[in-house]
């Protein structure tokens, strides 16, 4: 059963519409003292509310009403290498993919907000509204395949973007490059929360012959009010499951990501969302607590005072318990599950109700051996400018 919550009728004033953050805060590279440490202030929605108020104090209150929309901007990257290397411990691969660089799917508890300010924007607004596109992926993708180094590990899509969020219909940069990923039989993971992989279904299930492919659906409530609020141009809850269920159907292995798990918010329904996944059938899951770094800290908290201000403090505490009194601890290991007794007790839920629907096995390796490296046009497409090798790989993002 879905959760039920207190919803404010209407949006603050000034609101981006259909957009997670309310707030840019300043980026935290820029005029910084690295023996202090960063402190900077919140700005609302920087030039879009100066201007949102001014032609309301000149009381032009119907040409600027007080939710506004704010148009994504897609800029060129760009970037000369496609394949990152991830070194955590916390992660489970070590190649990733990221077509895009920020996420029009605005969700709020995004840790991957902050990786926008080394690019000169804001964690906030910024993020889901200023997105990088990669359009010569494909073709470095090629490249990069191509290199005798290369031993066609699984490579991930994708670390800190969606592949498949909405501004991907139009560039077809995601499509591209799992073209290429399909030709050389290179295995794939793909996590998304979008309905716009099914799209792909064609290339997928070419994969799925070799056993290079497998799909994860983040799946993060089954309210879709609270989903369209915590991330509002991802598809719906509903949407989501329905595209489990494709992937099934079409023989695609398929595994679900609660996450982030909240306290307060959306813990409570960790029993109905394993087992709507495993309706929908995924063949296993997984869970994250809400992470917290650098700045996401204030937009989080803004968020949920925003929408729901009953259980704000409820909410907070509530992380507080699991982070040692903070709103985050970085260390590798807790970062993921939290410590103390509300972290222990989501961990005992998820892990039972995980193997009351047979959620909690291993899924089937991925198969390296039908890998083929492609075949160049022009060999010195496989080398990099200057020494005549590829460096293998950059940390692009």
């Amino acid at each position: 059963m879905a959760a039920e919550y207190e919803y404010p009728d209407s949006l603050p004033d000034g609101a981006a519409r259909g957009r997670g953050a309310t707030l840019n805060p300043g980026n935290r590279y820029v005029g910084s003292d690295p023996k202090r440490g960063v402190i900077r202030r919140l700005h609302v929605l920087g030039e879009h509310l100066d201007e949102v108020y001014r032609a309301r104090t000149n009381g032009d209150a119907d040409a600027c009403p007080a939710s506004s929309q704010v148009r994504t901007e897609v800029r060129p990257d760009s970037t000369r290498t496609i394949i990152n290397r991830v070194d955590s411990p916390d992660i489970n691969f070590h190649w990733s993919i990221n077509p895009y660089r920020g996420c029009e799917h605005g969700c709020i508890y995004c840790y991957a907000r902050p990786d926008h300010e080394r690019l000169g924007f804001s964690c906030g607004l910024d993020f889901e509204t200023k997105i990088i596109a990669k359009f010569e992926a494909p073709q470095l993708l090629r490249r990069e395949l191509a290199h005798p180094k290369w031993k066609g590990e699984t490579i991930v899509l994708s670390g800190v973007t969606d592949p498949y969020q909405p501004i991907e219909r139009e560039h077809r940069i995601t499509r591209g490059c799992l073209e290429v990923i399909a030709e050389c039989r290179q295995c794939v993971g793909i996590v998304t929360k979008s309905r716009l992989i099914l799209r792909d279904l064609d290339l997928l299930t070419e994969l799925a012959k070799h056993n290079a492919v497998r799909v994860g659906l983040s799946v993060t409530t089954l309210d879709n009010r609270l989903a369209s609020k915590m991330e509002p141009r991802a598809s719906s809850p509903v949407e989501r499951l329905e595209a489990l269920a494709a992937l099934r159907d079409a023989g695609i292995p398929t595994f679900a990501m609660i996450a982030p798990v909240i306290p307060g918010l959306n813990d409570r329904e960790i029993p109905a969302l394993l087992e709507a996944v495993a309706q929908a059938g995924a063949q296993s899951a997984g869970y994250i607590l809400l992470r917290l770094p650098h700045q996401i800290k204030a937009l989080f908290l803004d968020w949920l005072h925003r929408h729901f201000p009953k259980r704000a403090a409820r909410v907070e505490s509530l992380i507080r318990q699991m982070r040692g009194g903070g709103l985050y601890d970085p260390a590798f290991g807790s970062r993921q599950r939290g410590t103390g007794p509300i972290a222990a007790q989501i961990n005992a839920l998820f892990t039972t109700f995980a193997g009351r629907y047979r959620l909690d096995g291993p899924m089937k390796p991925l198969d390296h051996g039908a890998f083929r490296r492609p075949i160049l046009d022009d060999p010195a497409q496989g080398k990099a400018p200057g020494d005549g090798q590829l460096s293998l790989f950059s940390d692009s993002r």
